[in-house]
């Protein structure tokens, strides 16, 4: 693209050493600097990994709720993650939104770790595959990915300062690989330098950066900073960190007196502002400019709501259809015992939906992966919308698994005029002139994420006014508080109930203490029909995060474990939903534990005793214990499913699509080792080395790449080129037709180069009708077989014949075939 560069290089000419350094921060938490002198306009960046939320996170602008990043990866399937990428870059051009701040490639290497359902994968190649087809699907719609978090960012505890200390081989062979193959065949246009540090130095200040990342790979994008990560001025600089968000860093002025004194070359200053502009040209932002690769372009933005997506248009209906079959392809059916499942809907009169994920299912992680979605299909109503007419559906609590009492939502939250869910809002100056006011239909108001109304400033604002009744749907004391940071003053019925100041504790991770702020509550006896009217007042300033929190009526978990049990007993199926809460999976913070938090455990066992036909879905993005798992007939895993969890829970149950998921990292039997996640002094040592996941010797309850669909299937032969293509035959021995997923591990028992017992080298997903034989290639790349050598400096395939061994997971190889990889050129 000479002539591009050409531009680019005349654009930053332009520029005074001001304007130049001026445009490597951040103009503000999710956008960068003007500059007319170049003709660049301001640029959006945007959290993504499970929509894209926009400069505000806000039930009146909502967002697309697309299933996590690890229901993604048990799809196994590229083209259909490249499709949710497309469907993204069209959210995002209609939010105004340019670089989205997503994909996260960081490996599962414990399930402890707090952002395990933001990664895809404890493998590598697993990872890389479908870390290269989102960012494709997202640049295909002209919007910029970011390939985060850069690298070694595995776990939460200590994120900011820890030092990673890995060994270079492992480094390379894990960690790095996925960025590698998603910068070189993804072309991604942006990563993310995180928090952490690796041997020794801070990754915004890394070698990496600069040696590996630009040098070596030849990435030509934009390297920011992970939010408040660059600590330092020059030494970032020099390590070729290209842009600090979100602003108000170490750069600025300082950066330009390091330049006039000699200690930052103006040539790498000038190379940041380059790879700005460069990634401004293909998004469209730089005014005259055709977009680089195909960027859709109009009057020199990028097309914004109303314009089609390159594939074409996304109307609701196609958001909510294609997050629908995405869900169900993603979940894990990894027990079946007597073909529990599916249900037959003629065939079942009633059917108990009971435990605490039923009502309200859990559809997103914590942290930056929250957005606000148009709506969120229950596993409750999902089923009882699909059995409507033909069976009854029941339904309990089961057992209660938060500790924090959850955010006020419809039926109990009412405006105070009593016309219609919600709350209103008022903005009030010192004197306590009205700035503004606004009637909201949610519980949480983000003003970290968002703004006062339009022409309110928030310096103007002294005190935030948030009122509303909570009306009783039955007879009980219901829990009310809320939760903030600040200080409030709260009424109830017009009396002061409490004038008190929230602040997290002094270690608080920020995240965790915008996720979770300290909360105040206090129990209220309502009568069937009751409303009590409560105003609360945050004073002094607009405050970061507030929500409003009830608890309504219930009994003990005894209580509603019998009440769980009568109903199962009374049933033709029993369907258990459990799960983890955002008290458990979040950023911020790791896991203490792997089982299932309250007494969920007990449900499970008392409901599968109660009734033989027990489904039990786990509603996690992450591991979870299961010690009740061969008690129960079947167990689906749902991961954090997105809007659509309902409707494609009932398609699945039913029959009416197939669970096509794969597990992407082993389930353990049995808690593990925490240490994986626990510095010491500061220090988190990678012992393991290559042994992360299955290529350990971890006891898995569920091994890596398993999951069961709704047919079986026979694998007959397998035979491997020279070239790296393995030709494996298959057949549907079921009475379905069905999708599998053909997994191919390498492996070299008798090599002088230490390895790991077996891992993963291709895959490729067949679909086949009943008695069907069909046939698939995968494709092995070379890189499946070299290893790091660190004396030389490069990657080395050790001579002689590789074992191949074929099958549907980690655990189930029986085919074996034999390759020389050194004939595989590419």
């Amino acid at each position: 693209m000479p002539q591009s560069m050409a531009d680019l290089e005349a654009r930053v000419a332009a520029l005074s050493l001001e304007q130049k350094v001026r445009l490597l921060s951040g103009a503000d938490p999710w956008s960068l600097h003007a500059e007319p002198a170049c003709g660049l306009r301001r640029m959006v960046l945007s959290d993504g990994p499970a929509g894209v939320r926009g400069e505000v996170l806000d039930e009146r602008v909502p967002s697309a709720n697309v299933p996590s990043p690890t229901a993604l990866a048990a799809t196994w399937d590229e083209e259909r993650v490249a499709a949710v990428g497309r469907l993204l870059a069209a959210e995002a051009r209609r939010k105004g939104v340019d670089v989205l701040l997503a994909p996260t490639v960081n490996l599962h290497r414990s399930p402890y770790g707090g952002r395990h359902f933001e990664c895809f994968s404890e493998d590598p190649l697993l990872t890389a595959r479908i870390g290269v087809a989102f960012v494709r699907g997202v640049q295909d719609g002209g919007v910029g990915a970011t390939v985060k978090h850069f690298v070694a960012n595995d776990s939460e505890t200590e994120r900011f300062t820890l030092d990673v200390e890995v060994d270079e081989r492992t480094l390379r062979e894990l960690y790095l690989a996925p960025f590698e193959a998603i910068v070189r065949e993804g072309g991604a246009w942006a990563v993310m330098a995180a928090y952490n540090g690796v041997n020794g130095a801070t990754m915004t200040e890394s070698p990496l950066l600069r040696r590996v990342l630009q040098e070596e790979w030849g990435f030509d994008g934009v390297v920011m900073s992970d939010w408040y990560a660059a600590r330092s001025t020059e030494a970032t600089a020099n390590a070729a960190l290209d842009l600090v968000m979100p602003g108000r860093g170490p750069w600025g002025a300082a950066l330009v007196e390091a330049v006039r004194a000699g200690r930052v070359a103006e040539h790498v200053v000038d190379d940041k502002v380059r790879r700005v502009l460069r990634l401004a040209a293909r998004v469209g932002a730089l005014d005259g400019a055709p977009a680089l690769d195909g960027a859709p372009v109009q009057d020199g933005v990028p097309a914004q709501e109303g314009v089609p997506a390159r594939d074409g248009e996304y109307p609701p209906e196609r958001v909510s259809a294609e997050l629908r079959a995405t869900a169900a392809a993603g979940f894990v059916l990894v027990r079946n015992e007597g073909a529990a499942l599916p249900l037959e809907a003629a065939a079942v009169r009633r059917v108990a939906v009971v435990g605490p994920n039923a009502r309200v299912g859990r559809t997103l992680g914590g942290g930056s992966a929250i957005v606000s979605p148009p709506y969120a299909v229950s596993p409750l109503d999902g089923l009882a919308a699909a059995l409507d007419g033909a069976a009854e559906v029941v339904h309990t609590q089961g057992v209660i698994a938060h500790t924090r009492a959850p955010i006020a939502r419809s039926p109990w939250l009412v405006r105070p005029d009593g016309s219609g869910p919600g709350a209103l809002i008022r903005y009030l100056a010192a004197d306590g002139t009205v700035l503004a006011a606004e009637h909201r239909t949610a519980g949480v108001y983000h003003w970290a994420l968002g703004a006062p109304p339009p022409g309110v400033r928030r310096r103007d604002v002294a005190t935030v006014e948030v009122s509303a009744l909570i009306r009783a749907t039955v007879p009980g004391d219901y829990e009310i508080g809320f939760s903030g940071l600040g200080r409030y003053r709260c009424t109830m019925a017009g009396r002061e109930v409490c004038d008190t100041v929230l602040a997290p504790p002094p270690d608080a991770d920020v995240v965790a203490h915008l996720q979770a702020p300290p909360q105040w509550t206090m129990p209220v006896r309502l009568a069937a029909g009751e409303s009590v009217p409560i105003t609360l007042e945050a004073i002094g300033l607009l405050p970061a995060v507030l929500q409003l929190n009830l608890e309504p009526p219930h009994g003990t978990d005894d209580e509603e474990i019998a009440q769980a049990v009568e109903l199962a007993r009374g049933a033709d199926a029993a369907v258990v939903v459990v799960g983890t809460t955002e008290e458990v999976e979040s950023e911020g913070h790791d896991r203490a534990t792997l089982a299932l938090p309250g007494r969920q455990d007990d449900l499970v066992r008392a409901v599968a005793a109660a009734n033989p036909r027990t489904v039990v879905v786990v509603n996690s993005g992450a591991p979870v214990l299961m010690p009740w798992s061969e008690e129960v007939a079947a167990v689906l895993l749902v991961w954090f499913p997105g809007q659509e969890f309902g409707d494609a829970l009932a398609d699945v149950l039913l029959g009416r699509s197939e669970p096509g998921g794969r597990l992407p990292t082993t389930w353990p039997a049995a808690e593990g080792d925490r240490s994986m996640v626990e510095p010491a002094a500061g220090v988190l040592a990678y012992r393991e080395g290559l042994r992360v996941g299955y290529r350990g010797e971890v006891a898995a309850r569920y091994p890596f790449g398993h999951g069961l669909g709704y047919t079986t299937w026979r694998y007959v032969s397998a035979a491997a080129g020279a070239d790296g293509r393995v030709t494996v035959r298959v057949r549907n021995t079921g009475t379905r037709p069905g999708r599998e997923v053909v997994q191919v591990y390498a492996s070299r028992p008798d090599g002088a180069v230490e390895r790991p017992r077996r891992w993963l080298a291709g895959f490729a997903g067949v679909a086949a009708a009943p008695g069907e034989e069909a046939a698939v290639t995968v494709i092995l790349r070379r890189r499946a077989f070299e290893h790091w050598d660190g004396a030389a400096g490069r990657w080395v395939v050790e001579p002689g014949a590789f074992r191949l061994e074929i099958g549907p997971s980690s655990a189930s190889l029986p085919l074996t075939a034999e390759i020389v990889p050194g004939e595989i050129v590419s």
